[in-house]
């Protein structure tokens, strides 16, 4: 019969899942991660598996809240228009929150990881393609309730609105001038128009 765990299973992983965000997956120690964690090395071995295994647990919690998220706050305003704005208007809000930018933990994945592990490249390549169908939902609303023109492709504008976020996210990691940034994002929006 086995122990039961003396820890919070979730709880441990977002603390896992905070430390590779902030350090990357290279960076991070097991040494880090049982000080951040608050359990020893056998009890993530026994819960997680390995230090790989580990950052993937993370990486899918993260996905998985992520993509959450960006649904719900698509879904809840009636406007398209406006749901694509606030919701890039808020990830630059983040960043600029933050003491130190951390960027999203997917693309920062992506930029670390994927080049060199078919894992990563594949997981972090599907949550780009989760999230663009996300968007693409919510551009078809706005196709059937006129908001947007009917001519719009909405697989590819929401492709191009995945690109133009990942490339907003990581060049937010070097902290630009807001007024940089601001108009980007109505240059990004137009192409809603």
């Amino acid at each position: 019969m086995g122990r039961t765990r003396e820890f919070d299973e979730e709880k441990v992983l977002d603390a896992a899942m905070q430390l590779f965000w902030e350090k990357g997956y290279e960076a991070t120690s097991l040494s880090d991660l049982t000080s951040r964690m608050g359990i020893q090395r056998p009890s993530i071995y026994s819960a997680f598996g390995d230090k790989k295994e580990l950052f993937e647990a993370a990486l899918r919690k993260y996905t998985m809240s992520r993509a959450s998220d960006a649904r719900t706050r698509l879904q809840n305003n009636p406007s398209v228009k406006e749901a694509f704005r606030t919701f890039f208007e808020d990830v630059v809000a983040e960043e600029y929150t933050e003491s130190r930018s951390r960027g999203c933990f997917c693309i920062n994945t992506m930029v670390e990881l994927a080049p060199h592990d078919e894992k990563f490249e594949i997981l972090t390549r599907e949550h780009q393609m989760y999230l663009s169908v996300i968007f693409q939902e919510t551009i078809e609303r706005g196709i059937h309730s006129g908001e947007l023109e009917t001519v719009v492709d909405a697989k590819a504008l929401s492709q191009s609105l995945i690109v133009s976020l990942i490339g907003l996210t990581v060049m937010m990691k070097s902290r630009p001038k807001r007024s940089f940034v601001d108009n980007t994002i109505k240059v990004i929006l137009t192409l809603l128009n």
